[in-house]
């Protein structure tokens, strides 16, 4: 009942309602981002240098010739890694048949006519004969084609995956280490307080991003490391949030009651102060999961975050900042709209939470 007292809090503020709606669609993109975007080959990585830098809206005729060994899929295997696409996509300008080939010229994007090149029709046995239903396919690119020719709204839908993935791991870890942290500290005070609160006070002194980069420099370039980089500066906030819950919960009547009954210190600390002192600690969680993408963003701009070909929507900024200044500059302002979208939902989602776990409120 508190939950859906919670929920329907939330549903009235038009900003926290808003920002949880972007999130769940963000969310089930990111999952099943593979079954909706245009390209589902992995990291939608199908690359057309001759395509390079279209605009949104483009569109174009691709010759789609069968591929002679191609593994199958399962399920699972395509939801995260995606598929290897059964074709070979050849854009082209024209095509015919003539003499047991497939004549066609290669797309130029200009006025001159493309190499001509050939086909046997053998080569479409696969699919049973060459069709021009099957293999002759014009294709749209909605947001148009980054500098290497691969579709943008592709790599932007998939680039969400990146952004929930390490704001998940980076939230859990920040928890796994900030509760019982700030809990120890709460809880038995004295030497173990201090000896706490001044490594609390070591980390926090440090600059977050200064931090990120040492520690994923020494761990080294890639996904994973900037979970753990990204985690591990997040969980002081955590413990201080946490620390100073259980310092007000500690005295609580409900706390003594349980010392006389003759409770265990941790019975009291996760059966009696941690449950109550949950609402402070999910607020913090949002805006840590908001913190998380931009500085997941920061690192792929810098080039130590997430490697290509994996879509990053930082890295997506890095490769396309240049084009802000010629007629191109949605190359790198669509990422980052993604990005103010994203971020600005978890924090509208985090002011909504605040408010409707704040029980001075009626």
């Amino acid at each position: 009942m508190k939950q859906q007292g919670v929920f329907r809090k939330i549903w009235k503020d038009p900003l926290g309602a808003g920002g949880m709606i972007i999130i769940l669609l963000a969310f089930f993109v990111s999952v099943f981002a593979y079954f909706l975007i245009p390209d589902h080959s992995p990291n939608a990585n199908e690359m057309h240098l001759a395509l390079a830098n279209k605009n949104p809206g483009f569109e174009v005729q691709t010759l789609k010739v069968p591929l002679a060994e191609v593994p199958a899929t399962g399920f699972m295997e395509r939801l995260v890694n995606g598929a290897p696409s059964r074709y070979k996509v050849i854009p082209v300008q024209s095509v015919a048949v003539k003499d047991y080939m497939v004549m066609y010229s290669e797309f130029t994007g200009s006025a001159e006519e493309g190499v001509r090149k050939s086909i046997p029709l053998a080569d479409f046995e696969p699919d049973g004969g060459f069709t021009k239903s099957t293999h002759l396919v014009s294709r749209k690119y909605l947001l148009g084609t980054d500098k290497y020719g691969r579709d943008l709204l592709s790599r932007i839908l998939l680039g969400a995956r990146v952004s929930f993935a390490v704001g998940f791991i980076s939230v859990l870890i920040s928890l796994l280490i900030g509760i019982p942290m700030g809990a120890l500290a709460g809880f038995y005070g004295g030497w173990i307080d201090k000896v706490v609160m001044w490594f609390i006070n070591v980390v926090w002194s440090i600059p977050t991003l200064l931090m990120v980069i040492a520690i994923t420099l020494a761990l080294g370039k890639g996904f994973w490391q900037v979970f753990i980089a990204v985690g591990f500066t997040m969980w002081v906030e955590v413990a201080r949030i946490v620390r100073g819950q259980v310092l007000g919960i500690r005295e609580k009547e409900y706390v003594q009651a349980a010392r006389v009954l003759g409770y265990g210190d941790r019975q009291i600390i996760f059966r009696h102060i941690l449950p109550n002192a949950w609402a402070p600690v999910i607020v913090i969680s949002a805006a840590n999961f908001a913190a998380a993408i931009l500085i997941e963003s920061g690192l792929s701009f810098l080039g130590i975050g997430a490697q290509p070909p994996m879509p990053s929507w930082g890295g997506m900024i890095k490769d396309h900042y240049a084009y802000l200044i010629v007629d191109k500059a949605y190359l790198a302002i669509a990422p980052g709209v993604a990005i103010m979208l994203l971020v600005l939902s978890f924090m509208m989602l985090g002011n909504a939470l605040r408010d409707a776990l704040d029980v001075r409120k009626v």
